[in-house]
């Protein structure tokens, strides 16, 4: 039977990028209109280090967060090799840091100010297990050794198994997988250990980055794979798993920004976030495990409440716009001027 309504509880989005300054009322927005909650990554231009300056982004957010919208920034401080044990416990005791995200240097945008060995980083990875604040990982290495389809299977095994099993007690979220290896090691690893998924991971395989020409708004970091990565991903969100939960990595650059000679890494898919994930359900046969995935499991992992509003998402066809306002620019979303199949209707 072909559903053609689906009441769900206001999701959370646990991996955002809002960008700042002019451009960050437009970002915020969209994310407001359908998430109750988003973790917010620290990877700004300087990176957001201490909890200081997670206060004033925080409070830059919510200035232009839309009135009413209920919508709840839950602030990250970037990883260096000089986070100290007192940044941690100061960033604990604000009460609205949530984690500490871990970027390789050179992984992604703006991730030159990530660690480059592991080893910098353990006095506050220590004090991160005996306070309790998880760790937020972007799992690839940067060995340009390494093919970059690979990154992500060789920073588990290099990185992440040993960080796991030396910090026993700490709490790790290995964001935006990408991999069948990612899946395993998740599934397998302690209850502690859980996974973000991104709508453009389950939605598309590397085939995408090509489709008529090179595709510039299909490119993010980590990039898409193998259609067998892709299809044991939504395998594992179909069949219920708790520890895999949504995470968008909505990631907006100005539009000359992405097509241009060097273009930036990152998909903008706040405009339609929930609704994409519904295609992906839907195309799944599993359209009555979105719930748990977008609205149950990323509270229960970070033991926080479940939302008490609903949204309602009705089976709609409808076109993507082109573009959209960017501060002085424009951004051009996920599936722009193409069909959206679902839309998300606030009740």
């Amino acid at each position: 039977m072909t559903i053609s309504e689906l009441v769900i509880r206001r999701p959370d989005d646990w991996h955002l990028h809002v960008r700042d300054g002019k451009a960050m009322a437009h970002a915020v927005a969209h994310s407001a209109r359908q998430f109750a909650r988003a973790v917010i990554m620290p990877n700004l231009v300087p990176p957001v280090v201490n909890a200081e300056q997670a206060a004033a982004y925080r409070q830059r957010i919510l200035e232009v967060t839309p009135k009413d919208s209920g919508f709840t920034p839950l602030m990250t401080i970037y990883l260096t090799k000089n986070t100290s044990p007192e940044d941690i416990e100061a960033a604990v005791a604000t009460g609205f840091v949530h984690g500490v995200k871990l970027y390789p240097a050179g992984a992604t945008t703006h991730s030159d100010a990530g660690v480059r060995d592991i080893r910098d980083a353990y006095p506050a990875l220590q004090a991160m297990q005996d306070l309790g604040l998880p760790l937020m990982v972007h799992g690839e290495v940067t060995d340009p050794e390494v093919d970059i389809f690979d990154r992500e299977k060789v920073f588990i095994e290099r990185i992440l198994a040993p960080l796991i099993e030396r910090f026993d007690r700490l709490k790790v979220v290995m964001e935006h997988i990408t991999t069948a290896h990612a899946v395993d090691f998740v599934c397998s690893a302690p209850e502690r250990v859980g996974a973000t998924v991104t709508p453009q991971h389950i939605l598309m395989n590397r085939n995408a980055l090509f489709q008529g020409g090179l595709r510039p708004h299909h490119y993010c970091l980590p990039v898409l794979k193998r259609e067998q990565h892709r299809a044991a991903i939504m395998e594992i969100l179909a069949s219920g798993h708790p520890r895999f939960f949504l995470g968008t990595d909505s990631a907006p650059h100005p539009k000359g920004g992405k097509e241009s000679a060097c273009g930036c890494a990152g998909i903008f898919s706040a405009p339609a976030a929930i609704e994409f994930y519904a295609e992906a359900f839907e195309a799944a046969g599993a359209l009555h495990q979105l719930e748990s995935f977008a609205s149950l499991n990323g509270p229960a992992f970070y033991g926080y409440p479940v939302n008490e509003d609903f949204i309602r998402l009705e089976r709609q066809d409808w076109t993507m716009t082109e573009s959209f306002p960017f501060g002085d620019d424009t951004v051009i979303p996920l599936r722009a001027g193409e069909t959206v199949h679902w839309r998300c209707v606030h009740d």
